[in-house]
């Protein structure tokens, strides 16, 4: 049976982007609560994005992982596309940043396990997300991070390719560096994008007194210039400061810290 609109009862808006808008919605027949990203063809044919579309749904719908957003599937009629995704009740961790200003030590070092591993997890797969930021990063019913929005996600035959920007590096505005100082968390989150941006922008920091040692230590490690020298995801989830603060542990298999 085909699926369309008349299947799920519309609530009110959880979001608004630049070709749709996202919705809460409740499957009439079961009941499910979801959400429904709808998104004009109009829209997405003027900016020339309908590839960009098709990848996401392609690639996110094929992922099963704890801490990436699942993609339960799509339908279109004339005018639109409607994605059918899991619902993330707390929102984005853009606003829960905000809203707290820091995160203490275990909260920002669950967060980086949950993103590590499910990177890991999506480079196991060759699938690189590119767009990771906090507006882009869900928090679950139990508070658990959920990547989200996989426009700008490709599948790539080499894991050389996963420290490429591509298209995203110009979509970069100065307030995703230095917007929200230097808490714990979001440094982290931030660092692959400080690496570079570097060849157009020097950055100096340092960090407030309320950082401690451990995570210092790891954003030192994301901070290098030089791919070869930067800890990879292998290496955050089981960096000491991590595995000692972490509520979670990590799905995907671990090797040793690299020593540097």
């Amino acid at each position: 049976m085909r699926t369309h609109t008349q299947n799920f009862d519309i609530g009110r808006a959880l979001g608004k982007g630049k070709f749709g808008s996202v919705y809460l919605a409740r499957e009439r027949q079961t009941k499910f609560i979801l959400a429904l990203k709808v998104l004009f063809k109009k829209q997405l044919e003027k900016a020339g994005v309908e590839h960009q579309l098709r990848r996401e749904v392609e690639i996110q719908s094929h992922l099963r992982h704890p801490n990436i957003l699942r993609l339960y599937g799509y339908f279109h009629d004339t005018a639109r596309v409607y994605l059918i995704l899991e619902f993330a009740p707390k929102g984005e961790l853009y606003g829960e940043l905000q809203r707290c200003g820091t995160f203490d030590d275990q909260r920002s070092a669950t967060y980086i396990m949950e993103l590590a591993d499910a990177l890991s997890y999506c480079h196991s797969k060759n699938v690189i997300h590119r767009d990771i930021k906090p507006e882009n990063l869900l928090l679950g019913s139990n508070g658990e991070l959920k990547i989200a929005d996989f426009g700008w996600s490709v599948h790539t035959p080499s894991s050389r390719s996963a420290f490429c920007l591509h298209k995203t590096k110009v979509m970069i505005t100065p307030a995703y560096v230095f917007g929200f100082g230097l808490s714990d968390v979001n440094v982290s989150y931030t660092s692959y994008i400080l690496c570079h941006l570097s060849d157009s922008l020097q950055v100096e920091f340092t960090y407030p007194a309320h950082v401690s040692e451990g995570s210092r230590d790891l954003i030192n490690r994301l901070l290098k210039h030089n791919p070869m020298h930067r800890l990879p995801i292998q290496g955050v989830l089981v960096h000491p400061w991590v595995l000692e603060n972490s509520c979670k542990k990590p799905t995907t298999q671990t090797e040793s810290i690299p020593q540097t």
